[in-house]
Parts: C-alpha cells; sequence; structure tokens
C-alpha cells in the first residue's frame, strides 16, 4: 500500500510538473469542426490551423497588412491573370516533408477537386495551378482579381502534407504541421494539446505547449477562469460575467475592435422565405437596439450592412426598426392576423456562447410583435447544425462571420455569389449583383471598387436574402501574469506569442 502510494505521488508531481512546465492552458466554449483546410470554415477551427499550418502569405502582426510567408515574393502578369509564387526553400512539415511547389499545387488542386465549404474561395477564381520548377508555383486565374493576394492569407490556400491528406478525400485528424505548434493530442470536445514544432522555419514560439480545453457553457468557463483551472477564457463568457471580471482583481479583461458580424440567414429558396416581401418585412421587424443592449450590456453595435463599420465601403443600407412598414409587407405578401406566418428561428446553443438563445428569444418577440408572424424556436449542436443550414433544412437561422480576408469582397461575395450563397445555406442566386461583384473584384482602384460595392449592399438591403445585426468586440479574459494577448484586426489569435510573466 505504501508503494502504492509513493508511486502515484511521483506520477502526480510528473504530470504535474509537465503541465505547468512552459505550459498556458486556455478555455473555450467554441468547437472544433475539422482541422482539414479544404473544409474548414468556422473560426475556431481556422485559428487552430493558423498555429499549426504556415500559409503561403500571413498578416502582420497586430496589422491588416500582408506579408510573405512560405510565398518569398511574386510576380504577377500586365493582365493580371498570371501569378507567379516563389517558395521558400528549406521549409518542410513536422515529419520532414518538403514543402515546394508541388506540394502547392497538390494543396490548391486538392480543395478545388473536394469541392468543401471554403472551396469557392479558390475555385471561383483560379483557372489553373502549374510547377514551373521545384520553388516556382504558377496560378492562373479565371479573371483577374486585385485581392487575390489576400484570399491566401485564409487557410484554404495553405499547403497539406501529400504524405497525410488524400488527394481524394477530406481528413479528419490533425494536420501534419509547418507552423509554430504541432498537435500532439485531441480528444474531441475535451481537449487539444499544442506542443512547439521543433521543425518550424521561423520564431519559437515563446510558450513551448497550449493546452485548450472544451467547457459546455460560459458559467462553467467562467469558474475554471477563477479557479485557475485555466490560464486564459477565450470565446465565449457571457456579458454580464465580463462585467463581472472587470472588477476582479485577479484577473485582466482585455476587448478590441472587430469585423465579426452576426446576421439573421434565410434560405430564399425555401417556403416562404423565397417571397423578398416576407424577408424584407422581418428586415424592418428586428429590433437590434433591443439585442444590443439586453443580451449584450451595449458590448456590440447595432449593423445595418454586410459590410463592418470602419470597413472603406461599409454603408448603412437597411432601415430602421419599422413595424408598420413590417406588416404593410406582409399584408402584400398575404398574410394577416388571421392568415399567420409561422415560421422556424433556429440557433446553435453553444457555438456563438451561451448568449445565443437570448438572441433567438429577443428575435421570436421582435417579430411576434407584428401581430402577424408566429415564431417555433428550434436548436442544434454546431455540427448538426452546418449539416442542416449546408443541406438547405434551416429556412431561417442565426449565422456569424469572421473575415477570410480583409477586403470588403470578403463580406459580400460569400454571401451573395451563386456559389458562396450556397456555403453559407442561403442558396440566394443573382447575376446581376454578381456580376457587379465581379467587376469590383477585376477593378483595382479603390474608390471604383468602393462605389460598386455600395452598389450591391443597396441591393442587398433591397433583396434581403441575409439581415444583419450586430457588429461584435472580441473579448479575452485571463489570468494577469499572462502576457502577449493581442485581439488583431485580422481576428488571427497567435498562441505563439503568448507567455506568463
Amino acid at each position: 500500500m505504501k508503494r502504492y502510494l509513493v508511486s502515484l505521488f511521483v506520477v502526480s508531481v510528473l504530470f504535474v510538473g509537465v503541465w505547468a512546465q512552459s505550459t498556458i492552458v486556455v478555455g473555450t466554449t467554441d468547437k472544433i469542426r475539422t482541422l482539414d483546410p479544404a473544409l474548414c470554415y468556422d473560426y475556431f477551427s481556422s485559428n487552430i490551423l493558423q498555429n499549426v499550418l504556415a500559409g503561403p502569405v500571413d498578416y502582420k502582426v497586430n496589422s491588416t497588412e500582408i506579408v510573405p510567408n512560405l510565398f518569398e515574393s511574386w510576380e504577377v502578369s500586365d493582365d493580371g491573370l498570371e501569378y507567379l509564387f516563389q517558395v521558400r526553400k528549406g521549409v518542410v512539415f513536422e515529419d520532414g516533408t518538403p514543402i515546394d511547389a508541388s506540394v502547392f499545387k497538390f494543396s490548391f488542386d486538392r480543395v478545388i477537386k473536394l469541392g468543401g465549404d471554403p472551396a469557392f474561395l479558390l475555385s471561383d477564381i483560379v483557372k489553373s495551378t502549374e510547377v514551373v520548377d521545384d520553388y516556382t508555383f504558377k496560378v492562373t486565374l479565371q479573371y483577374p482579381f486585385s485581392a487575390f493576394v489576400s484570399v491566401l492569407g485564409y487557410t484554404v490556400g495553405w499547403p497539406v502534407n501529400p504524405k497525410v491528406f488524400s488527394a481524394d478525400s477530406f481528413y479528419d485528424g490533425a494536420p501534419s504541421a509547418s507552423g509554430p505548434y504541432k498537435v500532439t493530442e485531441w480528444i474531441r470536445d475535451v481537449r487539444i494539446t499544442l506542443q512547439a514544432n521543433e521543425k518550424y522555419f521561423g520564431e519559437k514560439p515563446k510558450t513551448d505547449r497550449i493546452i485548450i480545453l472544451f467547457y459546455e457553457n460560459a458559467a462553467t468557463l467562467r469558474l475554471a477562469l477563477e479557479t485557475g483551472e485555466i490560464d486564459i477564457a477565450f470565446r465565449h463568457l457571457d456579458p454580464r460575467d465580463i462585467q463581472d471580471l472587470k472588477n476582479s482583481q485577479n484577473v485582466q479583461v482585455i476587448q478590441g475592435e472587430s469585423p465579426q458580424i452576426r446576421m439573421l440567414v434565410f434560405n430564399a429558396q425555401k417556403e416562404p422565405f423565397d417571397d423578398p416581401l416576407v424577408r424584407q418585412a422581418i428586415s424592418l421587424a428586428v429590433e437590434r437596439d433591443v439585442i444590443v443592449e439586453d443580451v449584450f450590456l451595449n458590448m456590440a453595435s447595432p449593423l445595418y450592412s454586410l459590410v463592418p463599420m470602419g470597413m472603406w465601403s461599409h454603408e448603412d443600407v437597411f432601415q430602421e426598426g419599422d413595424l408598420e412598414a413590417a406588416k404593410q409587407l406582409l399584408y402584400q405578401a398575404g398574410y394577416d392576423e388571421k392568415n399567420k406566418l409561422v415560421i422556424d428561428l433556429w440557433y446553435s446553443p453553444t457555438h456563438y456562447g451561451t448568449t445565443e438563445a437570448d438572441v433567438a428569444q429577443v428575435l421570436m418577440e421582435s417579430l411576434e410583435k407584428t401581430g402577424i408572424i408566429d415564431i417555433n424556436l428550434e436548436y442544434a449542436e454546431w455540427a448538426t447544425y452546418v449539416d442542416y443550414f449546408l443541406n438547405g433544412t434551416m429556412g431561417m437561422f442565426l449565422l456569424g462571420w469572421y473575415p477570410d480576408y480583409i477586403d470588403p469582397d470578403d463580406y459580400l461575395w460569400p454571401f451573395l455569389s451563386e456559389s458562396g450563397a450556397r456555403s453559407m445555406g442561403s442558396f440566394y442566386v443573382n447575376p446581376v449583383t454578381e456580376s457587379v461583384m465581379r467587376a469590383a473584384r477585376v477593378a483595382t482602384d479603390q474608390e471604383v471598387r468602393s462605389q460598386l460595392y455600395k452598389l450591391v449592399q443597396q441591393d442587398l438591403a433591397f433583396n434581403a436574402p441575409y439581415v444583419s445585426l450586430w457588429q461584435g468586440v472580441e473579448t479575452v479574459a485571463a489570468q494577469n501574469n499572462i502576457k502577449g494577448i493581442l485581439l488583431e484586426p485580422s481576428q488571427i489569435f497567435r498562441y505563439y506569442l503568448l507567455y506568463k510573466e
């Protein structure tokens, strides 16, 4: 018995020592859906990839400036159709496999072939890829696109190891690392462990090990922070908890402006949301101010476009709430107090935090104030939720958006192009709007692009396949000894900059 107790003590000491040595523990209520760049199209999964893989380009830290990374340089043909990228030499995956032009061709072609959620970001614009030589990679576009290099700042264009990933199917495991960290353990919805990647070509992470723990709700996340179980709470604390923690002497709360936006999405091919009058009526019945004040305690701002405030070309295009105007549109659509519009509103209860149920409740109450709309609230956990909106099950649902690349195009093309709208579960089709967006992509003058995007936003409000609701702020709470937290405009949360003082 004594021998057993001594052994247990030694094991416990060793475990605690391994856990504490150069380790930071992060808690979240978010989930990882996939770590395959060809399929990944949600924020938290993407952010893990941004710390485990190296991209062709990167954002300069705490900036929106694109800088070279695996692509050391590039040349663009005079007609804007051909890009010749010079690949950095001497870079390898964690198993030693070199990253060269053939790896980039494999990765780009794989994304386009498999047609996953983010594939349209490449397939809509890339005509062909070519290995010119071992470290020269050529991409030919279907038409000139001034923001093409910016698109490569998102994980859809990041190289994967051909020895691990199949060209013919999605991969369900952790990727072979090329970035600052590698995944050494991944127990879905429990924890994922990131260990410094000794093969990484760049600067060594400031902390050897990042352990990310997954929590069921905001209450348990707050408790874990207050008891010291975690060092950082990242996505999603309840706004009331954030207010309380701001008064704590033991915890720091860091908040920053963010281009993250939230919206209602309509499946424009599904009755009754195939009727623009219904969509317009709902857009006039929502009460953005109530959501912002009552649910988020003013830690958000009402949003009247899909292009976020502070980004060039933004224009307030949706009207303020107008209940009477909403009722008139519903009458025109054939509904009244005796023939009510009965519809479902879907939300995901944990992916966006525990506030989501409150948001859904406020929206239900606002829409039912018309006296003509009756709402049934429905919910599903994130993995099921994504499947539902991709296969067209849901007619009206809540969704959020973090930027893939910092450009107005990223707030319009993924929503209003036919291929993008399909990935959003909207299935909206408008060839005229798409042609205007394409013209904006081709244009190189920002003022010309801005005017075109303003036209697109005006059409967005008129047809209302989406209704913007609010623009959020980014919030992180951490123990006071944690340093290196940056809330960047690119929304990349860089674990490799974190350290304990």
